[in-house]
């Protein structure tokens, strides 16, 4: 039987894996999603279970949940290759995910408890801290970065009483995440992506709905235009340039 890697929105960040398919499935998205993997490579089991360390069942299990993740595709006596990144994907996943995240941040500020303003506050001192740390560029700092990232996006919707839209938006987040990890390598100047989560924060904190919800929406644009941008220019749309 296939395991079940569960998908909730306000579940803990990045636990640790309970079995083998969860830890060869956690080491393979990180490879994906770092670009150490590279869009559109093949993934061959009997070379991956070696680099992995798990069995060719193990492996096949793993790589079945990044089928459904969207990350992998199969097909069907060709094996299994990581899946392209294709501009007009994004387009669709940050449309859908601000029709969806937009109205689920209104729900949850107009839910809004004292323990969830804490809550809050401090998600965002983590992340301010960080994006601090984001100068060198390094994958280290960019993973961090990207757990914080997640963490303060989980608790601005943490009042959302719709257990379906919180599990969809978790599935949207995890296919912005290469995306957003190309971005976030190809930094633009002119771009302060901490001063838009500072306002998102502080309208947030002020309980104006309308204009949390606007500023987190120009914020999911603003990062599908810098894809596009490099898209534009040229630019191979991969998040480190780490292959392996």
């Amino acid at each position: 039987m296939t395991e079940t890697i569960p998908l909730t929105f306000s579940a803990a960040i990045d636990p640790a894996p309970k079995s083998l398919v969860a830890g060869a499935y956690k080491q393979l998205r990180a490879d994906i999603i770092e670009g150490r993997l590279l869009p559109g490579s093949r993934l061959r089991v009997e070379h991956l279970k070696d680099d992995y360390k798990v069995g060719a069942g193990t492996l096949r299990e793993a790589l079945g949940l990044l089928v459904a993740d969207a990350l992998v595709t199969s097909h069907d006596q060709r094996g299994f290759r990581v899946a392209p990144i294709a501009l007009e994907d994004y387009y669709d996943i940050t449309n859908t995910r601000v029709m969806l995240e937009c109205e689920a941040l209104r729900q949850s500020i107009a839910n809004a408890t004292v323990e969830w303003e804490g809550d809050l506050s401090s998600a965002f001192h983590q992340l301010r801290r960080a994006e601090e740390q984001l100068g060198g560029r390094s994958p280290e700092a960019s993973s961090q970065w990207e757990l914080c990232n997640q963490r303060f996006h989980q608790t601005l919707l943490a009042n959302c009483p719709s257990r379906w839209t919180l599990h969809f938006l978790t599935i949207l987040y995890r296919q912005s995440e290469r995306y957003r990890r190309i971005s976030l390598a190809h930094r633009p100047p002119h771009r302060r992506v901490h001063d838009e989560h500072t306002a998102i924060f502080e309208a947030a904190m002020a309980h104006d709905a309308d204009k949390a919800a606007g500023i987190l929406a120009e914020h999911f644009w603003a990062t599908y235009r810098a894809v596009r941008d490099l898209a534009e220019k040229g630019e191979a749309l991969v998040p480190l340039n780490k292959a392996k």
